[in-house]
C-alpha cells in the first residue's frame, strides 16, 4: 500500500510541475502576481491624478509682477478627508503609554511578568522580544507591584495635586530605511556593480561616505537625535533612528495667544471628550511623520499579510500635494476655494485664522470647529 501511494504522489508531483512549465502552450504569456485586497484607508479619500501649475494664479497687487509657477503632475494618492482629530491623536498617546506600562511589568523592578513579553514562536524557537499586545493591562485588578508599573507613567502637579500623564515620558522610537539612497549606484555594496551600461567611470577603490540618523536617551533622560556620517560599510546603513517625544504642546493656547483667556483649553483641549471630534493642536513636523509611522504599523498588523509583505506607508503630504488636492486641480481660482471672496456667507475666514477685527462668533465658533462642520 506505501509503494501504491509513493506512486501516486510521484505522479501528482510530475504532473502538476508539467502544467506550470507547458502552462503557456510555449509561448510567454506572463506570470501573475497574487493579489491581495487592500481596504480603503479609513477616513480618507482618492485624490486622482493630475497636474496643474502650482504657485499664484494672480499677478502682484502691489508691483504688477508675474508669480513663477511650475507645472506639477500627480498620481492618485489618498487623503484624509478631515484633520486629524483629538481622539486619533489620543489613540497614538495611549498606545504609547500602554507600550511603556507593559514593559515595565516585563521589568524585574515592576515584579517582572514575563507574560507580557513573548521571547519565542509557538514551536518554542528563540524570537526576539517584543510586546505581548493580547494580554490585558490589569487597570483594576493589580498587585503592588503592578500599580507601581501603572501609576510611573503618570504625574501629579506638587501644588494642585492634578493628576495627569506625564508628557516627558511620552516618547516614541521608530525607525525607516531609505530605499531611495539604498538604490543609488554609487552606494552599491559591490563597486563592480556601480557601472551600469553607462559612460559614467568609477573609481572602484573610492570611498563612499554616507548620512545616517540616529537617536538616543541619555542617563539623564534627555532626547538625542542626530545625524553622523560614516564611510559606507553594509545594509544597515540606511536604516534610520529617531526618538520624538509625541504629547502635544497643550501650552501653545496661552503661548500664541498672549491677550486671550485660553487657560481652559490648555488643560481640556486635548483630554476631554466633549473635544474628541476637533483636531489637534500643537503637535510639531517630527510628531506628525511620527504619527505616520504609527498609523501604518497599525494598519499593517491588522492586515495579517504574509511576513514580508510591504505596503504603501502613510504619510504627510508634499507642499505640491497638499495645495493640488486643496484648488481641486485648478489653476484659475486666486485661491484654491472657488471665488476670490476671503469669508465664506458664514462669516467664516476662508483662508487664515482669525486675521484682523470682526464677530469671531458669527460663525457660531470661537475657537476650532468640528471637524467636517
Amino acid at each position: 500500500m506505501k509503494k501504491v501511494l509513493l506512486v501516486l504522489a510521484a505522479v501528482t508531483l510530475f504532473t502538476s510541475c508539467g502544467k506550470t512549465l507547458s502552462g503557456g502552450g510555449g509561448e510567454v504569456t506572463g506570470v501573475r502576481s497574487v493579489a491581495f485586497n487592500e481596504p480603503a484607508p479609513y477616513g480618507m479619500v482618492l485624490i486622482k491624478r493630475g497636474s496643474f501649475e502650482m504657485g499664484p494664479a494672480d499677478k502682484d497687487s502691489l508691483w504688477g509682477i508675474n508669480p513663477e509657477t511650475k507645472g506639477v503632475s500627480f498620481d492618485a494618492f489618498w487623503m484624509d478627508e478631515t484633520e486629524v482629530t483629538n481622539a486619533k491623536y489620543r489613540q497614538f498617546v495611549y498606545w504609547v503609554r500602554d507600550s511603556i506600562i507593559r514593559e515595565r511589568l516585563a521589568d524585574p523592578a515592576y515584579g517582572g511578568n514575563d507574560l507580557f513579553k513573548i521571547t519565542e514562536d509557538r514551536y518554542g524557537e528563540p524570537v526576539t522580544p517584543h510586546l505581548d499586545w493580547s494580554r490585558p493591562i490589569p487597570w483594576k485588578r493589580a498587585n503592588e507591584d503592578e500599580i507601581r508599573a501603572i501609576e510611573s507613567v503618570y504625574t501629579v502637579n506638587p501644588v494642585t495635586g492634578e493628576k495627569t500623564l506625564d508628557p516627558k515620558q511620552m516618547v516614541y522610537r521608530y525607525e525607516w530605511y531609505d530605499y531611495t539612497s539604498a538604490a543609488l549606484r554609487k552606494h552599491n555594496l559591490d563597486p563592480a556593480a556601480r557601472v551600469r551600461n553607462t559612460d559614467i567611470q568609477v573609481d572602484p577603490n573610492e570611498v563612499i561616505m554616507i548620512s545616517k540618523d540616529t537617536a538616543y536617551i541619555t542617563e539623564e533622560g534627555e532626547i538625542v537625535n542626530e545625524t553622523i556620517t560614516r564611510q559606507l560599510s553594509g545594509p544597515w546603513d540606511f536604516l534610520h533612528t529617531r526618538i520624538v517625544n509625541i504629547y502635544p504642546d497643550e501650552s501653545c493656547w496661552v503661548n500664541d495667544f498672549n491677550n486671550a483667556y485660553n487657560e481652559p483649553y490648555m488643560r481640556m483641549y486635548f483630554s476631554h471628550p466633549g473635544y474628541d471630534d476637533y483636531p489637534v493642536v500643537g503637535v510639531s513636523w517630527e510628531q506628525a511623520t511620527a504619527f505616520c509611522v504609527w498609523r501604518t504599523n497599525l494598519f499593517k498588523e491588522s492586515l495579517n499579510f504574509p511576513s514580508g509583505q510591504a505596503i504603501e506607508p502613510f504619510r504627510l503630504p508634499t507642499e505640491g500635494e497638499w495645495e493640488y488636492a486643496a484648488r481641486t486641480g485648478k489653476n484659475e481660482n486666486k485661491y484654491p476655494w472657488a471665488g476670490d471672496e476671503l469669508v465664506s456667507g458664514k462669516g467664516c475666514f476662508l483662508g487664515n485664522f482669525k486675521p484682523g477685527k470682526g464677530n469671531y462668533t458669527e460663525d457660531g465658533h470661537l475657537i476650532t470647529s468640528r471637524v467636517g462642520s
